[in-house]
C-alpha cells in the first residue's frame, strides 16, 4: 500500500458538509484504508467574486493505481454535484491527488506532486497536520521547505 494525500475543497452547497461527505466516501474506496483528515480551513477564493472556500487534506493508504484512484475521486465529485464549467470556478467538491507515495507522475490527466500545492497555504497547512515536516516529495522538496516559503496568511482554521 502507498500513502496518498488528497486535497479537498468546496465553496458551494454547505462546503463543510461537502467535505464531511467526501471523507465518508473516501473511507469506502476499494483496496484502500482511510488514515485521517486534517482540520478544515476557510480562505478567500483565488478568483474574485467567488464564495470563500473550505479546504482540508485527507490521507489514505491504497493499492489502487493512480489513474484508477483519479477516476474514483472524480466519481465522488460527480456524486456530490460537481459540474465543470470553468477552470477554478465555484464547485461543490474538488478532490486533488497531492502526493501518491514517493511517485513522480507526469500524465496528461494527472500531475503528482500536485503542480500548485507549493504556493497554496490552504493545501500545505492541512497537509502538515497529517504528514511529518520531514516528508520529502518525489521532486526532492520537503514539506518543511514548502511551509517556510508559504506563510499562513488568509487562512482560518475551523473544526471539521
Amino acid at each position: 500500500m502507498e500513502r496518498i494525500y488528497i486535497g479537498m475543497g468546496s465553496n458551494l452547497a454547505d462546503p463543510a458538509d461537502q467535505l464531511r461527505s467526501a471523507v465518508q466516501a473516501l473511507a469506502q474506496l476499494p483496496d484502500s484504508r482511510f488514515v485521517g483528515v486534517s482540520a478544515f480551513y476557510q480562505s478567500d477564493s483565488l478568483l474574485p467574486g467567488q464564495p470563500r472556500y473550505t479546504n482540508a487534506v485527507a490521507a489514505i493508504d491504497s493499492t489502487l493505481a493512480p489513474l484508477d484512484l483519479l477516476d474514483a475521486l472524480q466519481a465522488i465529485e460527480l456524486d456530490q454535484g460537481r459540474e465543470r464549467h470553468e477552470r477554478w470556478g465555484p464547485r461543490t467538491l474538488d478532490l486533488d491527488i497531492l502526493l501518491f507515495g514517493d511517485r513522480l507522475i507526469d500524465d496528461a490527466r494527472l500531475k503528482v506532486p500536485h503542480y500548485h500545492m507549493h504556493a497554496r497555504p490552504f493545501v500545505l497547512y492541512p497537509l502538515a497536520e497529517l504528514a511529518p515536516a520531514s516528508l520529502q516529495l518525489a521532486d526532492g522538496r520537503t514539506l518543511s521547505q514548502l511551509l517556510a516559503d508559504c506563510p499562513f496568511i488568509g487562512l482560518e482554521r475551523i473544526a471539521p
